[in-house]
C-alpha cells in the first residue's frame, strides 16, 4: 500500500507552500535536482488534468483539443496541465479532463510543443515533448505501471479535522480504492465526463432532481438492502433479550420465527437464510484476520450507504449537479447520521467492509474483493496518517 499524504512541511519552495500530495512533493524534488527520470517517474504515477470549457464539454461529439499557449519567457508553445493536488477551486464553467502521460505521449498533437506541469507554481516541471521524448514517457509509464488505485492520498490543503473532515473521511473507502484524494470537495472526484458517467451508471442520476433523491435515499440507508439489515438487527434484538450472543442456530430460529410473523415468502425466507450464512462466514474471516474482535460483531450495514453517500456527494458536485456549500451541508449532515449508527471508526469500517462483500459475494472477484476490502480497513485504521487515526469519532 502506497501512502501519499502531502504533508511533508520540510519540503517547500522557500516561499511557505507545502506539497498538497505527494505527487508535487516528488515533481519539486525531482526538477530541484533536475532529475529528468525522476519527473517522468513521478508524471507516470499520477493522473493528470485539462482545463476545458464545460461548454465544450456538454457538446455531443465534440473533443476539445489540447489547450495551448506561448510561454512569455522562452515562446515556446506549451499543453499545460495539473496534478491532483493542483487543481483549481471549483468553478460551474470551468471542467477538467483526466489524463495520463501515456495518452498525452501516444496523442501528442504538434512534436514543437512542449508539456507544461502545473506551470506558474512551486511545482512546476517543463518537459520536452519530441519523439523520442514521448517514447521515453511511454517506458516510464510501463516501467511505473501508470496511476495507481489502493492509495491513501491526503491533500495537505483540504480539511484535516473537523465536522467536514470526519464526513469526507465517512467515504475514503471508496476514495482509497480509486487512488484519489479523500478530503477534498472540488473541481473534479475523477473528471467532468466520469462523475457525469459514474452517476450515470449505477446511480441513474442525470440532473439534480434525481441527485437529491439519490442522496435522500442513502442518507435514510434505503439501500443497503432491507433484508441484510433485518438478519443483523434481529441478532442485536436477541442479544439485548439473552444478554449475551446467541448461537448461530439461535439466531436462525430467530430469524426464521420473525419472518412467520410477518407472513414472508419462501423466496424472502431463503434470502435471509443466505444473508444469515454470508455474514457468518465473512465475519469468520475478519476474525482469523485480526481485524475483528472473537467475541465481535457487526449490528448494521449503513456505513456502506453513508460512505457511498459522500461519494455521490462529491460525483455530484464534479458534474456540477450541486455547489461547493450544498456539497459541504451534504457531507455534514451524513456525519451526523454515521455517528448515530456507529460508535468508532473501527466499527464503521467493518460495516463498510461487511456490506461491500456481501452484495457482490456471488461474482467471480469475491475473493480479489475480499482481499482489498481487508487492505482499505487495514490501511484506514492503522496507517497513522489516516482520517481514523487523526480525526475523533465524535
Amino acid at each position: 500500500m502506497t501512502t501519499g499524504t502531502g504533508t511533508d512541511t520540510d519540503t517547500n519552495t522557500g516561499t511557505g507552500w507545502a506539497p498538497p500530495t505527494e505527487t508535487e512533493r516528488l515533481l519539486y524534488e525531482a526538477t530541484a535536482r533536475d532529475d529528468g527520470d525522476a519527473v517522468l517517474d513521478a508524471l507516470s504515477r499520477s493522473r493528470l488534468y485539462v482545463l476545458v470549457a464545460r461548454l465544450h464539454a456538454d457538446t455531443p461529439g465534440y473533443t476539445a483539443p489540447l489547450p495551448s499557449g506561448p510561454d512569455p519567457a522562452t515562446g515556446r508553445t506549451h499543453v499545460p496541465v495539473l496534478t491532483p493536488g493542483m487543481l483549481p477551486p471549483w468553478h460551474p464553467d470551468w471542467v477538467f479532463r483526466r489524463t495520463t502521460l501515456a495518452e498525452l505521449a501516444k496523442s501528442w498533437p504538434d512534436n514543437k510543443w512542449w508539456l507544461a506541469v502545473n506551470p506558474g507554481t512551486p511545482y512546476a516541471a517543463t518537459v520536452k515533448a519530441r519523439p523520442a521524448h514521448r517514447r521515453a514517457w511511454l517506458r516510464a509509464d510501463t516501467k511505473s505501471g501508470g496511476p495507481r488505485h489502493n492509495r491513501l492520498i491526503t491533500h495537505s490543503g483540504g480539511p484535516l479535522h473537523g465536522p467536514v473532515a470526519h464526513g469526507l473521511a465517512l467515504g475514503a473507502h471508496l476514495a482509497v480504492n480509486n487512488g484519489i484524494v479523500w478530503n477534498q470537495l472540488g473541481a473534479a472526484y475523477l473528471d467532468y465526463e466520469t462523475d457525469i458517467a459514474r452517476l450515470h451508471h449505477p446511480w441513474h442520476v442525470g440532473n439534480r432532481a434525481a441527485y437529491r433523491q439519490t442522496l435522500d435515499s442513502l442518507m435514510a440507508t434505503r439501500l443497503i438492502g432491507r433484508t441484510h439489515e433485518f438478519v443483523l438487527r434481529t441478532r442485536l434484538g436477541l442479544v439485548g433479550r439473552l444478554k449475551r450472543a446467541p448461537s448461530q442456530r439461535e439466531w436462525s430460529d430467530g430469524v426464521t420465527a420473525a419472518l412467520n410473523r410477518r407472513g414472508a415468502s419462501e423466496d424472502e425466507s431463503a434470502e435471509a437464510g443466505e444473508s444469515l450464512l454470508r455474514v457468518v462466514r465473512y465475519e469468520n474471516r475478519f476474525r482469523a484476520d485480526g481485524i475483528l474482535a472473537p467475541d465481535g460483531r457487526i449490528d448494521t450495514l449503513a456505513a456502506f450507504d453513508h460512505g457511498r453517500a459522500v461519494n455521490v456527494v462529491r460525483l455530484a458536485l464534479g458534474a456540477r449537479y450541486c455547489d461547493p456549500y450544498e456539497a459541504e451541508q451534504a457531507v455534514l449532515r451524513i456525519g451526523e447520521l454515521a455517528r448515530r449508527a456507529y460508535g468508532s471508526w473501527e466499527e464503521f469500517s467493518l460495516g463498510y467492509a461487511l456490506t461491500r462483500l456481501i452484495y457482490f459475494d456471488t461474482d467471480d472477484d469475491s475473493e480479489v474483493r475480499y482481499q482489498e476490502s481487508l487492505t482499505h480497513h487495514r490501511v484506514l485504521t492503522q496507517d497513522p496518517t489516516s482520517p481514523y487515526r487523526n480525526i475523533p469519532w465524535s
